[in-house]
């Protein structure tokens, strides 16, 4: 007879969970050892020199790209949800203006909340309402902190700017320029999806326990302000400061990386073993952006620290690439972006992906609940506590 007590079959543990499978999904493809990106079925390649970020976002709400009037219905919901009600622009400027950016981006959508009435309602018309709304208010949050601890009034979205345009709007007071415009658009559309990263698995795991998609997304925040997710591209741009000049690259190699007491940030990643793909989009954009500003500083550093990497053999043998941190952080730099925003900017791009899983969560859900080797003692005998050492 089959023992009906035996414990069902153990899959080995994963530190990390890496490998290990744990759904399905619609929304991307990341394929780690060819070095490719796919969202729904597109190549990222094609979307960032093609799409907008509105078209993108509703690839990943839809599952197809939209038509002109879709887009154009999109567009104008997302335009008229980008206002900030006034009780939240008065919130933040009660906080501490020494605050992380991204701290305050967590604490402000945790907030948002508060004021919508059907926060709590979690059917598939009401989550698409706050992936609107969400996808909207982020950007005039990030915005708005950069003036507000700087002492200035924040400035109000523009009723008929896009996203990209908009935020660079709202944080300068100024239309920004075409070549401006494309940077930001390529970024947020290279950064919106990015398959089972730790901060849409923390969103999901979230949303599993049948919470709202408000506290999905301040978990994920929370998940993404981490230096191992989020904030590389940020720790990326200040070992571009430390380094100066690209004369002294070879030499800061030599002195950091070859004996051990540095590692380059922005190069590797958990899954890619080949190029980031979004890293090769970002250096072209970056290097045109530094040309149009006259403004080659960074970028040419940048540029051979990276080639200077991909000629040593223990680079070679580890596949060791440089990942989308790495030119992004050129790219916003030169935009203008202070560095303390990197984060926030990268949870602009991604709250359409994050929205999106949230939904498809929902969609077929079951609560998130992994096992766990215990590898502790066992069978300890109680000491009373006058007794203990």
């Amino acid at each position: 007879m089959s023992d009906k007590t035996a414990a069902p079959a153990h899959v080995a543990a994963s530190k990390g969970l890496q490998n290990v499978v744990i759904g399905q999904s619609k929304l991307s493809l990341v394929n780690g050892t060819e070095g490719k990106l796919i969202y729904a079925g597109y190549k990222i390649e094609d979307l960032a020199e093609h799409a907008t970020f509105e078209e993108v976002i509703y690839l990943l709400w839809q599952g197809k790209l939209p038509n002109r009037w879709q887009l154009t219905m999109l567009t104008k919901a997302l335009q008229g949800e980008a206002a900030l009600p006034a009780e939240i622009i008065s919130l933040m400027k009660q906080l501490p203006k020494a605050a992380h950016p991204m701290s305050v981006l967590r604490t402000m959508v945790s907030a948002l909340s508060l004021y919508d009435p059907k926060a709590d309602v979690n059917t598939p018309a009401e989550n698409q309402r706050k992936a609107i709304l969400l996808t909207a208010k982020v950007p005039t949050i990030a915005a708005a902190w950069e003036r507000i601890r700087n002492g200035l009034d924040p400035i109000p979205p523009h009723p008929d700017l896009g996203i990209s345009a908009n935020f660079l709007y709202m944080l300068k007071g100024t239309q920004p320029g075409p070549e401006e415009v494309a940077v930001m658009d390529a970024y947020n559309v290279l950064l919106s999806e990015h398959g089972m990263n730790a901060s849409t698995f923390a969103a999901r795991v979230t949303t599993s326990t049948l919470s709202d998609m408000y506290s999905a997304i301040t978990t994920a925040i929370g998940t993404l302000k981490g230096a191992a997710h989020g904030g590389a591209n940020e720790e990326a741009m200040k070992m571009f400061f430390e380094i100066g000049e690209a004369d002294r690259v070879e030499e800061w190699f030599v002195d950091n990386v070859k004996t051990g007491k540095r590692r380059i940030m922005g190069m590797g990643h958990r899954v890619y073993k080949a190029l980031d793909p979004r890293a090769a989009v970002l250096k072209t954009k970056s290097r045109h952006m530094a040309e149009a500003t006259g403004n080659l500083r960074w970028y040419d550093l940048a540029s051979k620290l990276d080639k200077h990497a991909r000629a040593d053999e223990e680079f070679i043998k580890k596949n060791l690439y440089a990942n989308v941190d790495y030119y992004s952080a050129i790219a916003l730099y030169t935009l203008g972006i202070p560095l303390d925003t990197f984060t926030p900017l990268f949870a602009i791009a991604r709250i359409p992906g994050w929205t999106a899983h949230i939904m498809e969560q929902w969609a077929d859900n079951r609560l998130i609940r992994p096992d766990v080797d215990y590898v502790g003692p066992m069978d300890l005998e109680w000491v009373d506590i006058d007794q203990r050492d």
